[in-house]
This record gives C-alpha cells, sequence and structure tokens, in this order.
C-alpha cells in the first residue's frame, strides 16, 4: 500500500478556522476579563474596559507578530462588540452576588474564571500557531507566536486589574500554550484540520487541569522570599 498524501493546509480553511477561533476566543477571554473585574468590584464601565483588552490582547499580538496592521478588531468592529456584549453579560449576570462578603464572592467567581481563562489560553494559542503556519514560520516561530498569543490577553488583563501576571507564577500557563502550540505544528500535516484545532486546544485544557488539580508548578519548590527591609 502507497502511503498516505500529507494533509495541507488549505488559506481557505486556515481562514476560516482563524475566524471561528477569534470568535470563540474573544468570548472567553471577554468573560474571563469582565469576571476579575467583578472580582474586583469595578464599575460596568470598568468591567467593559477589562473584558474588552483581554479578549482583543492576544489577537492584537498574534496580528503584529504576523505582520497584519491595524489588528483585526481594528478593522473589523464586529470583534469589539462581541467582547463588549459579553462583558455586560457577565457583569449583570453577577449581580445578585453584589450582595455578598468578599471572601464569598470572589469563592462563587473564581471558577468561571478559571474556566474561561483556560479555554482562552487555548482557543488563542491554537490560533496564533495556526497563523504562524499560514505565513510559512518554522518550530519555533510556530511555538513562540502561539504562545505570546495566548498569554497575550491574561497578562493585559491582569496588569490592568493591579495582578501579577498569572504568566509569572500561577502553576502551568504559558507551558500549557506551547504546548498547544506545539501539537498544530506536529499535526498539521498529519491530520484534518479540525481536529488538528481539537487536539490543539484539549492539550491545553488537559494540562492546564492536572496542573491546578494536582498543584503542578514548574517554580522552585521549597524557596521562601524574605523582605530585605
Amino acid at each position: 500500500m502507497s502511503p498516505l498524501p500529507p494533509f495541507t493546509l488549505d488559506p481557505s480553511s486556515v481562514n476560516q478556522a482563524l475566524f471561528v477561533l477569534d470568535r470563540l476566543g474573544v468570548v472567553v477571554f471577554a468573560l474571563s476579563g469582565a469576571t476579575l473585574g467583578i472580582q474586583k468590584r469595578f464599575d460596568l464601565f470598568g468591567v467593559m474596559v477589562l473584558g474588552c483588552v483581554t479578549a482583543v490582547g492576544g489577537g492584537s499580538i498574534r496580528d503584529v507578530l504576523s505582520g497584519v496592521t491595524p489588528p483585526g478588531f481594528l478593522r473589523n468592529e464586529t470583534t469589539l462588540w462581541i467582547a463588549i456584549a459579553s462583558s455586560v453579560l457577565a457583569f449583570f449576570l453577577s449581580s445578585r452576588l453584589s450582595q455578598l462578603p468578599d471572601r464569598e464572592r470572589r469563592r462563587w467567581l473564581e471558577r468561571p474564571m478559571l474556566i474561561f481563562d483556560t479555554l482562552g489560553l487555548a482557543v488563542f494559542a491554537v490560533s496564533g500557531a495556526l497563523s504562524a503556519l499560514q505565513l510559512g514560520y518554522g518550530f519555533l516561530g510556530v511555538v513562540f507566536i502561539g504562545t505570546l498569543t495566548g498569554v497575550g490577553g491574561g497578562i493585559i488583563r491582569d496588569l490592568l486589574a493591579g495582578e501579577v501576571p498569572s504568566i509569572l507564577y500561577r502553576d502551568i500557563y504559558a507551558t500549557a500554550a506551547s504546548l498547544g502550540a506545539l501539537v498544530v505544528f506536529v499535526l498539521h500535516d498529519r491530520l484534518p484540520l479540525p481536529l488538528v484545532q481539537l487536539l490543539g486546544i484539549s492539550s491545553v485544557v488537559i494540562l492546564r487541569y492536572i496542573a491546578i488539580r494536582r498543584k503542578l508548578s514548574l517554580a522552585p519548590t521549597n524557596v521562601e522570599l524574605e523582605e530585605k527591609g
């Protein structure tokens, strides 16, 4: 039997995949940013701003690194409208939690925040990797752009909310994005594109789930930080 021919990335299929991934990523990352804003007790405007910059941050980094300027959200306002709608929806759905004490309120919002953040990380990592492949980048370029696209929105979100970016300390975050981009690079010419996307996203979600459940981290263990006066 002759070996099966390798799969090729059809530009129209990639563009369609990027369109779907972008829309999905915008929704979940907008919800992620909005949820953090709600935790911080931002007003509606603050929640919308945090949701929107989180939603478009990763895609903007991907576009700039791929030579696409201005970024997509400036050329197609639908992206911003989706981010605004998602943020407003999160704000009003959380209104019932406004009377709870801060600790209990944070507990209720922590799980949705984690889910939205992980999905956004996964979707944008795969989106960035596909965009890099479409431009003919090699292994390092695909993983680098995929990783930065995945973590970019979360970094901007955390900085605006006065938090230390998750990538600098929280369990396995950027590593999961790199894994998703790696999966896309390895499988893009071996499997159909929809399956490659699914496996890339799944790899990020599974690694994040395992890391959170088992409290895995790449940070040094048994190291105590001493404050210097």
